[in-house]
């Protein structure tokens, strides 16, 4: 299992989502920290300026950027709706 890291920007974005946003967000969390490559969790590395960063869907409109600490260890950079979160 993974361990999550949250990124105090992360935390305050998730607290403005629509609670249904919130519980999916919850689900997803959980298979992240056992497998951050399952395919439910359609996560793919990005390219450009955040090449060094992965991103995960919650639900059709929102998505979640987060980076590989280490072997073991996620930290959660942002979340936000998907036509704004990669600016």
């Amino acid at each position: 299992m993974f361990e999550i890291v949250y990124h105090k920007q992360f935390l305050k974005q998730t607290q403005k989502l629509p609670e249904a946003t919130q519980r999916q967000l919850r689900k997803q969390l959980v298979l992240l920290s056992k497998n951050p490559f399952d395919p439910l969790l359609h996560s793919k590395p990005l390219g450009g300026e955040l090449e060094s960063y992965h991103s995960l869907r919650i639900g059709r409109d929102y998505r979640v950027i987060f980076e590989f600490l280490n072997t073991v260890s996620i930290k959660l950079i942002r979340i936000g709706h998907r036509k704004d979160i990669y600016r």
